[in-house]
């Protein structure tokens, strides 16, 4: 899949008007993303997206690491994407859902490692949400 494929196929799932909007979201999400985990673990799992997507995780981050919660993950996705933050989450669900079927499941794992899950704001199992529910299915599957 190359990036225009990448970003064509955010703006059908998510219904954005335009690849534009598309791009604000991926790059929200896989910036943000990028800055919470450690660079060897963003540039192995933006290793398998179109160079455009996987520079979001890796040359686009100034600071790889960073200790913050999910609360706050969907609040700086929300801020670079201008949109509501219950967009934003689900908008960080259905991107992430397109690289787990891009990336190798060993890698997916490597992330879900990385984040803590728990029933309060640090539950980053709530990334995973369209995942863990079967993917993403268009058409009223």
């Amino acid at each position: 899949m190359n990036f225009d494929e990448f970003t064509g196929t955010v703006q059908h799932r998510l219904e954005l008007p335009g690849t534009g909007e598309a791009v604000r979201t991926i790059r929200a999400t896989l910036m943000t993303l990028g800055s919470r985990i450690p660079e060897g673990a963003a540039e192995d799992l933006a290793a398998s997206l179109p160079m455009e997507i996987k520079w979001y995780m890796t040359g686009a981050v100034t600071e790889h690491g960073q200790r913050f919660d999910w609360s706050e993950f969907i609040t700086r996705v929300s801020d670079i994407e201008r949109s509501d933050p219950a967009d934003a989450a689900y908008h960080a669900q259905v991107v992430m859902d397109l690289v787990a079927e891009m990336v190798p499941a060993s890698d997916l794992q490597q992330l879900r490692d990385q984040l803590p899950e728990s029933e309060d704001d640090e539950n980053w199992g709530k990334l995973f949400g369209v995942i863990d529910s079967g993917g993403w299915h268009g058409d009223g599957e």
